[in-house]
């Protein structure tokens, strides 16, 4: 994989660490061609047996991935290997770290769920799984990461009501693993960074498998689920949702997109 792709740039320059930066104007939404980048990711990564932390941030203030923009299959899988990517990410012996500033929803919440870690700007991150809004369910491992996390309550609120959460929220919840003040936010992720390269990788590896037995989904979970957000994607429903969604200005930067969480109520 070369260090430079169409959504995805690479900074290798310190031994054991990638610094991957998500780029996809305007609104850094996720679409087929971003999942088939990350699939590529992460076999580089599984290729890489240097490599220690990969650490996930995005070139927009305002969006850390907008949401999944959905649309055309256009992924040279015919479906986007997400759920595979997303497992493997999970199962390597490198750790992930989503550094979030901006807007993190839907396909975007889902991307920092699979990370290992979710550090986030007190004051610029929000998150939402706003599926529902638009006559779907979250298909991209939410319902089943979600629950692990931050209970089953919790869950159903995030996940039925639709609503942004702002980072403070979504620490209390358990969404993310912790906020931080947006000033300290890079020192913070640098800081922890150089721990973990100072450590030796069996520990890390062995830590790591084991915590993993305890702590995700089971593919069967996540792959029922994804089929049938895609049964529910070709519904009536949803695209009476969609349709009225792009008419107010779905995918564009402008105040549906800033304040979806809202927006979805009034649709």
């Amino acid at each position: 994989m070369s260090n430079v792709t169409t959504r995805i740039t690479i900074d290798k320059q310190v031994p054991g660490f990638w610094r991957v930066t998500l780029n996809h104007p305007p609104i850094n939404t996720v679409d087929d061609q971003m999942y088939d980048e990350i699939f590529d990711l992460v076999e580089a990564i599984e290729a890489e047996p240097s490599l220690k932390v990969v650490t996930f941030e995005s070139a927009n203030p305002d969006y850390f991935l907008a949401h999944y923009g959905v649309g055309e299959s256009t992924s040279r899988f015919g479906k986007p290997r997400w759920i595979e990517a997303a497992t493997r990410l999970s199962h390597s012996n490198v750790l992930s770290i989503a550094v979030i500033r901006g807007r993190a929803r839907g396909g975007g919440s889902e991307f920092a769920l699979a990370c290992d870690l979710r550090f986030a700007s007190r004051e610029k991150a929000i998150f939402g799984q706003p599926e529902v809004g638009f006559g779907m369910i979250a298909g991209g491992g939410a319902l089943a990461r979600l629950p692990l996390l931050v209970g089953r309550s919790r869950s159903i609120e995030i996940a039925l009501g639709g609503d942004d959460f702002d980072a403070e929220m979504a620490e209390r919840y358990g969404w993310i693993t912790r906020a931080i003040p947006d000033a300290k936010l890079d020192g913070f992720v640098a800081n922890f960074v150089r721990r973990i390269l100072s450590f030796d990788s069996q520990a890390l590896n062995a830590t790591k498998a084991i915590l993993n037995q305890s702590g995700l989904p089971t593919q069967v979970a996540l792959q029922s689920t994804q089929a049938t957000f895609g049964g529910l994607l070709r519904s009536p429903a949803a695209a009476q949702k969609m349709t009225k969604s792009r008419e107010r200005g779905l995918g564009t930067a402008g105040e549906f997109e800033l304040d979806l969480g809202r927006q979805i109520g009034d649709l």
